[in-house]
């Protein structure tokens, strides 16, 4: 699994922390910024961070900013970007198993780091359900509603 990570300055301490996370776990990963706690335009990460989850070069994200809101919003406009603010393990399992999230979106100034870690862990080894949850997902990909 290749991931695509990605924060702006309220993220970047958490970034940080979850790469250690993603090293010892031998998940391969690209780390696209930002990198220090200078202040950033969050959209800016969360295009580098979707747009090769989008294009298919990158099979998950990761984006953190101050709440996590924001990232998804841009990351959630990216063609087949499903971009989730789970705010413990059992939302970041429900994301995976009912949605198929791709990107995990996380807040840097709203998550316990000790929480961040578990809900990243949760989302990475969760596997996406099928079934009824996926025609629910050709809804979301198909023609929007009038």
């Amino acid at each position: 699994m290749r991931i695509a990570l990605g924060a702006d300055h309220a993220g970047f301490e958490l970034k940080e922390r979850l790469k250690g996370v993603l090293e010892a776990r031998g998940t391969p990963f690209t780390d696209l910024g930002t990198s220090s706690t200078l202040p950033v335009d969050y959209p800016d990460y969360a295009r580098k961070v979707a747009l090769p989850v989008s294009q298919g070069h990158a099979e998950r994200g990761i984006l953190i900013c101050g709440s996590g809101q924001g990232m998804a919003m841009t990351a959630n406009r990216y063609p087949g970007v499903r971009a989730a603010v789970p705010f413990d393990e059992a939302t970041a399992r429900l994301s995976r198993e009912h949605n198929d999230a791709n990107v995990l979106a996380l807040g840097g100034r709203t998550l316990d780091p000790a929480m961040a870690e578990r809900i990243l862990v949760a989302w990475l080894e969760t596997p996406f359900e099928g079934g009824r949850h996926s025609r629910r997902l050709e809804k979301i990909d198909g023609p929007l509603f009038p």
